[in-house]
């Protein structure tokens, strides 16, 4: 399937937009289309991915046929991974996007003509992979040992909260998170986290399941969504309810503009989204000036 590109950078015509706190807070504590308590979405959610990790990523093979892999790609692109950066992988835990982002310097190390900067670049690079959830974070582990990866000092797992990181203040020079602000109980906490860590002239960037505009498509896709992916979850994972939570969770995530006005909201500038196949995944991007 081809891959349809929508780039829209944010005016002011995108502020009246912003939906009602009241809408936001409903969001900020539903599970899929449940309404739960906040001290009770981050134990589901948890559970959710405790009980999807060890089929996690061949799960997304099979729900998306493979494009999370170039969706992943076109990420790790518009971050513009260098030598020496500090950078933050949010929710995570099995590696891929850490994995591409280290090819990524490595790539460009490999190019270096100067040994003695390759070799000083190679300390001072540092991916921190960030999950609450320990189980995606073993996952993560184990592929990063079968990559030969295992004791590369560039590369560090942290189990930790998105809404609460445990880093610094301008410590970063990008954050990445992919698939996972979606599942959280606080997205404007979570952001403002992100814009907190991040060093001035740091990038922002964020990859997430999101609604699709195109109205043929949009009802070809909810069927998929709704009647296919629960019953892949139960053939392949054994587990009908956690696909089922996914494929509503995405329904209740704001749409494309309304998020890019949050991040906006957060104090990020130069804020833009990309929509990839119809919207059924977008790249929202800030940058910290």
């Amino acid at each position: 399937m081809a891959l349809r590109t929508v780039t829209r950078k944010l005016g002011s015509k995108l502020l009246p937009r912003f939906p009602p706190a009241s809408l936001l807070h409903s969001h900020a504590t539903s599970f899929g289309f449940k309404e739960v308590r906040e001290d009770e979405k981050s134990r589901m959610v948890g559970d959710v991915f405790s009980n999807v990790a060890s089929n996690y990523d061949l799960m997304n093979d099979v729900m998306s046929a493979g494009l999370h892999r170039l969706w992943k790609d076109r990420l790790v692109s518009k971050l513009n991974p260098f030598p020496g950066m500090k950078h933050l992988d949010v929710a995570g835990g099995t590696g891929d996007v850490a994995f591409r982002i280290l090819d990524s310097i490595n790539s460009i190390r490999r190019r270096a003509m100067q040994d003695v900067l390759e070799d000083d670049l190679q300390e001072e690079t540092k991916v921190y992979v960030s999950d609450i959830n320990p189980n995606m974070l073993n996952v993560g582990k184990k592929r990063a040992l079968d990559r030969g990866l295992g004791e590369d000092k560039s590369l560090l797992w942290v189990e930790g909260d998105a809404e609460a990181l445990s880093f610094g203040d301008n410590t970063m020079d990008g954050y990445t998170i992919a698939f996972g602000i979606r599942n959280v109980t606080h997205i404007e906490k979570v952001l403002s986290e992100a814009y907190r860590v991040l060093k001035h002239g740091g990038r922002f960037l964020c990859l997430e399941l999101s609604h699709v505009d195109v109205p043929v498509f949009k009802e070809f896709y909810d069927y998929y969504s709704f009647s296919i992916i629960p019953a892949l979850g139960e053939l392949i994972a054994g587990d009908r309810e956690s696909y089922q939570y996914l494929v509503e969770s995405i329904r209740r995530f704001p749409s494309q503009e309304t998020f890019a006005s949050m991040i906006a909201d957060a104090g990020f500038q130069k804020v833009e989204y990309e929509n990839l196949v119809g919207g059924v995944v977008a790249i929202h991007s800030g940058l910290k000036v």
